[in-house]
């Protein structure tokens, strides 16, 4: 497949700048792979597609409050810095973008909060925009993290073109948001409530719990026609034994197994093994999955309505077939479905 074969005409008021009111009433179209045909519900209609043993993949990543802006010594220059991860915690050594980079040179300082009160140098210069930032600090390693966070805002995607809200900080993370290390939120995860998981929770819905730490890469440019030529950013994933249980004794009882956004179908296609059950498995994975592409592990998947020509579209396409999607996604045009992270979801079903 082609660059060029996913891009579609996306107009900007299609791209949602807030999220729906509550988190599972977002619409949600539903594609059934085996006839096409294609239904308009309410997020919190997807209770009604699964039965008791059936299993939900959640990916129980957490944001972190990445973005933070700070001051240039001597010019006073406004710089943006974008927390990546963190190297070394002794010496509190963090990798990050920064923007202007052409500004930013090793050895400047940068000066951050009202009162200048964390102070950050520049020790290496890794690439065009990244750099290795020394925060100089001398507290205790959590005092320092908090006091880094209070700086920081949440790293919003530029395509949401407007500034950040007190409502960000709690609707883009998961409700079940608990092993911090994403700079962004799993999308499709985004859309179920308390409410409605204890719903699922009473009909006999099954959950597991997979770890991957969503980067910047998710929203990273293609800059090749053949996709074969395309590297992934690389991503930190955990996938632990219950997890493995959970998902394994299903698909051997023949359940249905949903994947719950393109970070999950990406980790468990990394994890699966050659019999198709899920394999404990702690690492990093950089797979890139277009069309075509055979899925051994889930039979369903929840995902939002992507942006063009980006990675999360080539592999929703790879799930549910090209032709499929690329339609679905013209319906969800004229319905005016809402794209992007704060949008609207897809709800695809292979059986």
């Amino acid at each position: 497949m082609k660059l060029s074969q996913f891009k579609f005409k996306l107009p900007e008021e299609k791209i949602a700048l807030h999220p729906a009111k509550y988190r599972d009433e977002s619409r949600l179209m539903v594609v059934h792979k085996s006839t096409g045909e294609i239904e308009h519900k309410m997020f919190k209609d997807i209770l009604n597609y699964f039965d008791d043993g059936d299993v939900f993949i959640f990916n129980d990543t957490k944001v972190f409050p990445a973005r933070l802006y700070g001051n240039k010594e001597k010019t006073g220059a406004r710089i943006e810095v974008f927390l990546l991860r963190e190297l070394n915690e002794e010496f509190r050594l963090w990798d990050v973008l920064v923007d202007p980079a052409r500004k930013i040179r090793i050895g400047n300082k940068l000066y951050f909060g009202e009162d200048d009160s964390m102070v950050a140098e520049v020790i290496d210069n890794t690439t065009s925009r990244g750099r290795t930032l020394r925060f100089l600090y001398d507290g205790p390693h959590d005092e320092f993290k908090k006091a880094l966070y209070e700086l920081g805002e949440p790293p919003l995607p530029s395509f949401i073109n407007r500034p950040v809200e007190e409502e960000d900080a709690e609707r883009f993370q998961t409700i079940f948001a608990k092993n911090e290390g994403a700079v962004t939120a799993p999308t499709a995860g985004l859309h179920f409530s308390r409410e409605l998981m204890k719903r699922m929770e009473i009909k006999g819905i099954d959950f597991a719990y997979i770890t991957m730490h969503a980067g910047l890469g998710n929203f990273r440019d293609i800059d090749v026609e053949d996709l074969t030529k395309h590297k992934m950013d690389s991503e930190q994933m955990f996938v632990e034994a219950e997890a493995c249980r959970t998902v394994n004794a299903a698909k051997d009882l023949g359940k249905n197994i949903c994947a719950v956004g393109t970070t999950v179908m990406r980790t468990i296609e990394t994890a699966v093994g050659t019999d198709g059950h899920l394999k404990e498995f702690e690492g990093w994975t950089n797979k890139f999955i277009f069309p075509p592409y055979e899925f051994s592990v889930a039979n369903r998947m929840v995902t939002n309505f992507h942006l063009p020509l980006s990675t999360l579209l080539m592999l929703v396409c790879a799930y549910g077939g090209y032709e499929l999607i690329m339609n679905a996604y013209q319906v969800a045009l004229k319905e005016d479905y809402r794209f992007g992270t704060y949008g609207d979801a897809m709800l695809i079903l292979d059986k």
